[in-house]
């Protein structure tokens, strides 16, 4: 079985959805059954919110419509309209594609599957399974040594590529004015739109020297809001930093017992107390699946996907999602380039009729 990830790849620092593809491609060409071409693949994973791009559902269903035979795994996150904090049309999108082209679907954690269905997901619809993310191991790994140092301030660290507000900015502006900084240090790596006076701020690193800071400090902060699997914090976790974490999103979900939760910004202090005098206790509770893990998870699923064989093309799914996409490339994108899309996708509808 050969696999393709249908994603544009940035190099560098980027968005945690980028990070965890990268790895998994990397996991896949160790097995030796990764395919670097679309066309190669029998298996194809499709980035949900990438769906978005003219251009790119465009070549999709112009290879689709040749090789009638892939299966396609949709890797759905989101949903979009909460992270993004507005309703652009992006998750209806995602979810027609999702009745219309997709043999199976991972999601990236029960919050996500439960919030996505309220707003229209069909999961009895298309086989799914939930699997989270997981970082590359070469550089998100423990630091055995890690102890608390005698006399010495808790290092505390939060990062974020987005600069999105709904990234968690208000409450580190609230810990910025109310921490005890003769207790605590705090280092925030990312894109920041506020300023901080006590509060270190970095750019964004590259993921080794990011792994690397994160192995410099004691507990891992994130207040990121409808966040449905943090790539930040679970590549925290795998460096075996206990986590405080809002109370929201998979948040609760990756941390379990390796952290304490929080509802509102007045309950840190005492949290974060709690956690520092228990770090090794706390360190010990992580469990967290590996990269490894999670590969055979995406690869057992696809094989029994494979097994049950391409489903049916839905023919009132099918002129929805076309309507649909007609109505967002327009009002969304103002992008002409869409009346190619659209003639496309009423080429493979004829096919798959």
């Amino acid at each position: 079985m050969k696999i393709h990830i249908f994603y544009n790849f940035q190099d560098g620092p980027w968005g945690g959805g980028n990070q965890f593809l990268k790895a998994l491609r990397e996991a896949f060409r160790k097995r030796g059954i990764y395919s670097e071409t679309l066309e190669g693949a029998e298996v194809v994973l499709v980035n949900s919110h990438h769906l978005t791009s003219v251009e790119n559902l465009s070549y999709l269903i112009d290879v689709l419509s040749k090789q009638r035979e892939k299966i396609i795994i949709h890797r759905i996150d989101g949903p979009v309209g909460k992270i993004r904090g507005k309703d652009d049309g992006a998750d209806k999108l995602i979810f027609d594609f999702n009745k219309v082209f997709a043999t199976g679907s991972i999601i990236q954690s029960k919050w996500c599957m439960e919030n996505c269905a309220r707003l229209g997901l069909d999961v009895k619809q298309t086989p799914y399974k939930t699997i989270f993310n997981a970082p590359n191991p070469d550089i998100f790994f423990s630091n055995s040594q890690a102890a608390q140092r005698e006399g010495q301030k808790i290092r505390l660290i939060a990062t974020s590529w987005s600069p999105n507000k709904r990234k968690g900015f208000d409450v580190y502006q609230w810990m910025d004015k109310h921490l005890d900084w003769q207790r605590y240090s705090m280092t925030f790596i990312g894109n920041s739109p506020v300023k901080f006076r006590n509060i270190s701020h970095l750019n964004p690193l590259a993921s080794r020297e990011l792994g690397k800071c994160l192995r410099e400090h004691d507990i891992f902060i994130t207040a990121s809001q409808n966040d449905p699997c943090s790539n930040s914090l679970i590549e925290a976790l795998h460096t075996k930093l206990p986590a405080l974490v809002l109370n929201d999103g998979g948040h609760p979900e990756l941390v379990r017992g390796g952290g304490l939760t929080f509802d509102a910004p007045d309950e840190i202090p005492k949290k974060l107390s709690k956690l520092s005098d228990n770090l090794g206790d706390y360190r010990s509770k992580i469990a967290i699946p590996s990269l490894d893990e999670v590969t055979e998870q995406y690869i057992g699923f696809m094989k029994t996907c494979k097994r049950n064989g391409k489903k049916n093309i839905d023919v009132f799914a099918m002129n929805e999602f076309m309507s649909l996409y007609k109505k967002y490339t327009l009002l969304s994108r103002g992008c002409p380039f869409h009346i190619r899309v659209i003639k496309k996708v009423k080429k493979i509808f004829q096919i798959f009729k």
